[in-house]
């Protein structure tokens, strides 16, 4: 069984953290992301994964070299950004059976066997995780009849009920017939309503299994802790989550939705609540960090205090310093007085 993760975004809702690191390379809990992704595909029988991103690249090939095992990864070139479905086109040479598709930046402990089971016994030509949500309107909805997707439906004005789009698919390689592998192509805006529209099978796996999109600082945190309390199948740490190579104070105060991670530092009489330090972030004496992402290197300086913030690698809060709600570049300093 193959899979095509789709890693190729900019991440700009992450930003300033994606300006030097590829969403799905941002660490969840011990390890980077993509990691939890790969290790998933794994345990429903996926032997290989194919990648492409033309953002930041480098990065990624540091992440290739440190991956050992199932599935074995195969790296294509995507010379500029081809989308959901250009990206999937341009994987489709090493496609010849069923495949699945998935994005590199979504949590979910989806019973992708079941999936691939319930698609193969309806002939389908293509299969849409679906989940149901109390309101819609971030998403919007996806019509069904039974099972059989009807349409795409945009985004509501109001507050609805419905299923909607979890972004893992099922997919025969005829469902690729026509579709351009050299300019931009959105799988879930084009491929999918031409499908639909040109009398395709195409079926709706509606699961109940946990689902979050990490676009946004607010939902990475959500996903964090959410992986900290066991909420997640697969997903077993003990909170707080202290790299055992990061060095806490025995005087420090951490509340229990807190990562450390390699290297990370809290000093004497600092305060941290709900927040990501990874590797190598330090949060000086007397420091108070809340609803906050530090990035690698970053750096909270003793006394200040940081709150719904995220900092970039290498980002600095000085010395007393307050920062709510900041975004701090890579190797920046917040001003004085901001």
């Amino acid at each position: 069984m193959k899979a095509v993760v789709l890693v190729g975004g900019e991440g700009t809702r992450m930003r300033p953290l994606t300006e030097t690191i590829p969403k799905p390379l941002i660490p969840l809990v011990d390890r980077p992301f993509l990691h939890h992704v790969l290790d998933h595909l794994a345990r429903h029988g996926v032997h290989e994964v194919i990648l492409s991103s033309p953002y930041l690249e480098a990065r990624f090939a540091t992440f290739l070299e440190e991956r050992h095992g199932d599935p074995a990864v195969t790296w294509i070139t995507e010379a500029s950004p081809l989308g959901t479905g250009g990206a999937v086109a341009n994987a489709s040479r090493h496609l010849d059976e069923t495949f699945l598709v998935c994005n590199g930046d979504i949590l979910t402990d989806l019973d992708l066997t079941a999936m691939l089971a319930f698609h193969r016994e309806r002939g389908a030509t293509g299969t849409i995780a679906l989940t149901p949500v109390d309101d819609a309107r971030p998403y919007g909805l996806v019509e069904l009849d039974g099972d059989r997707i009807l349409a795409f439906r945009e985004k509501p004005p109001d507050r609805v009920p419905g299923t909607v789009n979890a972004g893992t698919y099922v997919l025969e390689p005829a469902a690729l017939d026509g579709v351009p592998a050299d300019r931009m192509v959105s799988i879930e805006r084009e491929v999918f309503p031409r499908l639909i529209d040109g009398g395709a099978p195409m079926h709706g796996f509606v699961s109940d299994a946990y689902w979050m999109d990490l676009g946004t600082p607010e939902k990475y945190l959500r996903a964090t802790f959410d992986a900290l309390e066991g909420r997640v199948a697969g997903h077993d740490y003990r909170a707080p989550y202290l790299d055992h190579r990061a060095q806490v104070s025995l005087t420090a105060r951490l509340g229990r939705w807190v990562v450390a991670g390699p290297g990370a530092r809290i000093g004497r009489d600092a305060e941290v609540e709900d927040s990501v330090l990874l590797a190598g972030a330090v949060v000086g004496e007397g420091a108070v960090v809340r609803d906050s992402i530090l990035g690698p290197r970053a750096e909270v300086g003793d006394g200040a205090r940081v709150s719904g913030a995220v900092l970039a690698e290498g980002a600095r809060v000085p010395p007393g310093g307050a920062a709510e709600g900041a975004r701090i570049g890579p190797g920046a300093t917040l001003a004085t007085g901001a």
